[in-house]
């Protein structure tokens, strides 16, 4: 069967896949792999409920500056599925999309893969031709049976694991955390940020019963952004070889509290698999990595953009555990939104969710559809949960044109996809302010 290789093709058939569309399963990536071959690349797996983006690219960061040629698999996206695969920290052209998207049609003929594991397959095509040395690839949802999961991880990276998806990965906590614990390899390496005591004790057991070397990140080093400080943990020294040296000027260029501990969880991963590979750390390329980091849509400030609030703040949390953690960098910060633009997926865990959002503002909350999203919530449903002051809006943008004179910060969270439905109108704000292109790496 012959396969169009035209870029508007390709996002024509991937979309008729259904970007919502899941089947919890391994055959058919294990299957498409198995034909192509495995990647020759290793993988640095990222795994959780939330901060995966923030760690994922962080980590990519950190392998670029120390002169490593990177690839980053991250979703979801805003307003192109290119956002999705980047090669030393830059998208694909549409033709390279095109072609790449034939090719991953043709070689899984027959397999029906969903729409996530099409574009986990074109990114292990993407970076084999680019030939990079490393990948940093995050998992789409869940770990056993996430479609990433077929690409035998070299590492493997716990985020924060909390409560989401759980039609499908399950009701409690453990039974979420089996989930993501089951990315962990037999004979393999994980390295995790702090998790709630449920699923420590999953996690740990787990790797005991695969036989996985676990390490927790704050045993490896500590690590703080308010002085940018880099102090080794309890386990940095192996023999007589100290792997993790006190290190200063680490300002980590995101907002947001929760940005020091997916710091310093990637910051531990790459000290952990560089000593692995006996790659020298370079104190000089760790603060170049931290300072060129950057992530649209994680406690964005903008301000004085035109037809905006005065002062918008862009966040994507989008479960009880991301708007907690919200709520905390907002405190730190002196922040208090004088209103909130609010839009969420009808399947989150609303009881534990629309609290927090209402404790973010004492003023109105906007509470915004999502248009052409399936599983969006409906605003009018919300506004009753939400208390006298919401107000059902049909999008993003009619949601915040009352506000456009509003004194004091104006706060827009609860999806990606909402965000995603915001940049529409201003992309620019998905692109970083300083335009200085990519750090120089160092090479030791």
């Amino acid at each position: 069967m012959t396969h169009p290789s035209a870029y508007s093709d390709f996002i024509a058939r991937l979309d008729g896949l259904g970007l919502f569309h899941m089947d919890l399963t391994l055959e058919r990536m294990a299957a498409f792999v198995e034909r192509h071959g495995l990647p020759r690349f290793p993988v640095l797996h990222v795994v959780g409920t939330n901060g995966k983006g923030s760690t994922a690219t962080i980590l990519a960061e950190l392998l670029s500056a120390h002169g490593l040629s990177v690839g980053l698999s991250v979703s979801p996206h805003f307003l192109t599925p290119r956002e999705r695969i980047l090669v030393d920290g830059a998208m694909l052209s549409e033709e390279d999309w095109g072609r790449l998207g034939a090719r991953v049609f043709a070689e899984a003929e027959g397999l029906d893969l969903t729409y996530f594991e099409v574009l986990t397959a074109l990114s292990l095509l993407a970076f084999e031709e680019a030939r990079v040395d490393v990948v940093v690839m995050e998992a789409g949802l869940g770990g056993r049976f996430d479609a990433t999961n077929v690409l035998s991880p070299a590492l493997t990276v716990f985020t924060p694991i909390g409560m989401d998806h759980m039609a499908q990965l399950g009701e409690t906590l453990e039974l979420i955390a089996a989930d993501k614990a089951g990315a962990m390899r037999q004979g393999g390496l994980a390295v995790s940020a702090p998790q709630e005591a449920a699923a420590w004790r999953v996690l740990r057991g787990t790797a005991a019963g695969v036989g996985s070397e676990f390490i927790a990140a704050a045993d490896v080093l500590y690590y703080s952004r308010d002085n940018g400080r880099v102090q080794p943990g309890q386990l940095s020294t192996r023999g007589r070889k100290r792997f993790v040296r006190p290190m200063s000027g680490l300002y980590v260029n995101l907002p947001g509290a929760h940005q020091e501990l997916n710091a310093r969880t990637a910051l531990a991963a790459f000290h952990v698999w560089a000593e692995r590979l006996r790659l020298p750390i370079n104190e000089d390329a760790c603060r170049e990595a931290f300072a060129r980091v950057f992530i649209p849509g994680r406690m964005q400030i903008v301000a004085d953009a035109p037809n905006l609030p005065p002062r918008l703040i862009l966040d994507g949390g989008h479960n009880a555990h991301g708007l907690a953690a919200l709520s905390a960098s907002l405190d730190a910060a002196d922040l208090r939104p004088a209103a909130v633009v609010f839009g969420c997926m009808a399947d989150k865990p609303l009881a534990e969710m629309l609290p927090l959002v209402r404790g973010l503002t004492g003023g109105p909350i906007h509470v915004a559809g999502i248009p052409g999203n399936a599983r969006a919530a409906d605003p009018q449903a919300l506004c009753p949960q939400l208390g006298p002051g919401a107000q059902a809006f049909a999008d993003v943008h009619a949601a915040l044109a009352p506000l456009r004179e509003t004194d004091g910060p104006v706060l827009v969270c609860g999806s990606l996809y909402l965000l995603g439905e915001f940049y529409t109108q201003h992309p620019r704000l998905l692109e970083r302010d300083d335009r200085a292109g990519r750090p120089r790496r160092f090479r030791t």
